[in-house]
């Protein structure tokens, strides 16, 4: 699970190579950690990477990408406007708990005051705090938290459905009290995930239709009311004056800006240029290009605004592109295999990215969770059972896709590719790849919605005519292109899967079976795989952090030896530009930027 950050998602560090193994406190507590006691004690005053004397005041501009039709996140209809997210949100919805980001994976009192774990392990109870408000100033009860999870489940967007899959029941005990019931005992993720539950107003949706895709502002808890909205071009968060969140130690010494406004462009090149001009005041760069050669302009050279680099270990998941595996094309590994062949990254490296980027090898890249070497021990006890169901290379071979050497370029991987390709049933006729018994060409699309990616791709795909396959890239806006992800209705996409450095239920969402056929679902790739499922499910009832990291490992290997992605490639730091008035606090918390304990400091005369 991904703690919400309003601009960078999943913010999470894998530095920690073990964590305690000690049982949750008894009785009621201030906090939760998955795997023991959190590193705050009950009467902490606030996060220690935040600056608590912080000024308030001044705007934050935002530059959001594509358009937004909906404030309604919870269903799958409409393009949602940033802030606006259905987990773990942080300008309009409050939750249960909020998160630290100095700690892998620790939730601390927020609507709730304490948190009271079953010594069974099958239910939690919180206590609702005392002065938690909505807008309207009317208070937050237990039944408004019922409300909301019932609410989500039964009619939200598919994935809550899968994602509380394991919740029974929810019940309100008075009004200061709601409990949650458990349909298993072991999955210690499970509190924490209902501590991130949005909570929505019992009252508001008596009156409004929670199922409506549209700009009507709805009823929030959070720190920030909207102000203004001009659909698909900008909305505008106005902070609360006297919002009952702000004294909390969770809280102190963030929420500082006094707006937030978030400008929608549909053309990268014109929101970096927005930035350049002062009308957005914070980016976060993920072109090499545009961090190379884009910042160099007079506003840059008189310290207006300024660059920064911050390297990290977090895990940086996987990206690349996903074969969408319920297409009968590519059912057959060796024709995955070969299409991966095809990119060379390399060249990509060299001749478009200033040679910054490494090579994914992991679904987790970038931290200890990454598997290595050949599977040992631990790791090995786990595998073995089915061997006969896996690539036999998951134990003799350590994954890493083939380095271009710069002296015969991509010819090698080019001619296994074509072996591969043959072995598979397709042959080349006058140029074109064809299947031997049917005839049929090979095409497919490549499904994008950001349009400077194409300029990655144009190569891979000119490798692949070289093979004979012809691929076409499909650039669509935000709208079309969320309406075809969420119905798998696609040959493949350029797209990933983020990772943090405490993997757990969210990976059922990513890769189980049962999230295959559920519209709307992130099982992008369509895995129905037996042992995906087992492995997914011992990750999320891991009985401490060395069990989890060699559960991890195993479905890692499992997952790259079948060849579910051409791996792509990650940075290990954040690119972020910044106006100068826009500061940050000297410590940055381990597991993320934090933007929400970031200020505006007006300019000395």
């Amino acid at each position: 699970m991904k703690p919400f950050n309003a601009i960078v998602i999943a913010l999470l560090s894998c530095l920690l190579s073990s964590q305690s193994t000690a049982e949750q406190p008894k009785g009621p507590q201030h906090g939760l950690e998955l795997y023991g006691s959190p590193k705050y004690p009950k009467d902490f005053k606030h996060f220690e990477y935040v600056n608590p004397d912080a000024p308030k005041g001044g705007q934050l501009v935002l530059g959001g990408s594509g358009t937004f039709d909906s404030l309604n996140p919870f269903v799958i209809k409409g393009t949602p406007a940033a802030g606006m997210s259905s987990l773990y949100p942080s300008y309009f919805y409050a939750t249960l708990m909020q998160h630290a980001a100095d700690e892998p994976l620790s939730t601390y009192g927020y609507v709730a005051d304490t948190v009271e774990l079953a010594d069974d392990g099958k239910s939690i109870t919180f206590t609702i705090r005392e002065g938690a408000k909505f807008h309207d100033g009317s208070p937050i009860t237990a039944a408004d938290v019922a409300f909301s999870f019932n609410t989500l489940k039964e009619k939200g967007n598919p994935f809550y459905k899968s994602y509380y899959r394991k919740v029974l029941k929810v019940e309100a005990l008075g009004t200061q009290k709601v409990r949650f019931e458990f349909t298993v005992a072991g999955d210690k993720e499970l509190p924490l995930i209902v501590g991130d539950i949005p909570i929505l107003s019992k009252a508001y949706y008596a009156k409004h239709d929670f199922n409506k895709s549209d700009i009507i502002v709805p009823m929030g808890s959070g720190p920030y009311e909207i102000s203004d909205v001009d659909a698909g071009k900008s909305i505008t968060y106005k902070r609360l004056k006297n919002w009952w969140g702000a004294d909390l130690p969770v809280n102190k010494g963030r929420y500082n800006f006094d707006t937030i406004k978030i400008i929608y462009f549909r053309d990268s090149t014109v929101a970096l240029e927005a930035f350049k001009a002062g009308d957005v005041n914070f980016r976060v760069e993920n072109t090499a290009k545009n961090w190379v050669t884009s910042y160099d302009s007079p506003a840059f050279k008189s310290g207006e605004y300024v660059k920064e680099e911050i390297i990290h270990t977090m895990p940086s998941g996987m990206t690349g592109l996903i074969f969408n595996i319920r297409k009968p094309i590519f059912q057959d590994i060796n024709v995955r295999k070969a299409v991966a062949l095809a990119f060379d990254f390399e060249w990509a490296n060299k001749n478009l990215f200033y040679n910054l980027y490494q090579r994914h090898n992991s679904y987790f890249s970038n931290c200890e969770l990454a598997s290595s070497g050949l599977p040992q021990s631990e790791e090995l006890k786990i595998l073995e059972p089915f061997k006969a169901q896996l690539p036999a290379e998951v134990f003799t071979q350590q994954f890493k896709m083939p380095v271009n050497n710069g002296t015969s370029g991509i010819r090698n991987q080019l001619r296994k590719a074509k072996e591969l390709l043959q072995a598979a049933g397709w042959d080349v006729k006058d140029g074109e790849l064809v299947n031997k018994k049917t005839g049929e060409p090979f095409d497919f699309e490549i499904l994008i919605v950001q349009a400077e990616l194409a300029r990655v791709i144009n190569g891979f795909v000119q490798n692949l005519r070289t093979l004979g396959i012809n691929a076409n890239i499909r650039v669509v806006d935000t709208a079309q292109y969320e309406e075809r992800i969420n119905s798998f209705d696609y040959d493949t996409i350029w797209g990933g899967f983020g990772q943090s450095i405490t993997p757990g239920n969210e990976q059922a969402e990513y890769f189980s079976s049962k999230a295959a056929d559920a519209m709307g679902s992130k099982n992008y790739i369509g895995i129905k795989n037996p042992v995906v499922d087992v492995l997914v499910e011992d990750i999320i009832h891991a009985e401490d952090r060395e069990s989890l990291k060699a559960y991890v490992h195993a479905l890692d290997r499992v997952l790259l030896w079948n060849y579910y992605m051409v791996p792509g490639y990650y940075l290990g730091a954040y690119w972020i530009a910044y106006w100068s008035d826009i500061k940050h606090p000297k410590v940055m918390p381990k597991y993320g930027l934090d933007m929400d304990s970031w200020w505006h400091e007006e300019k000395s005369k």
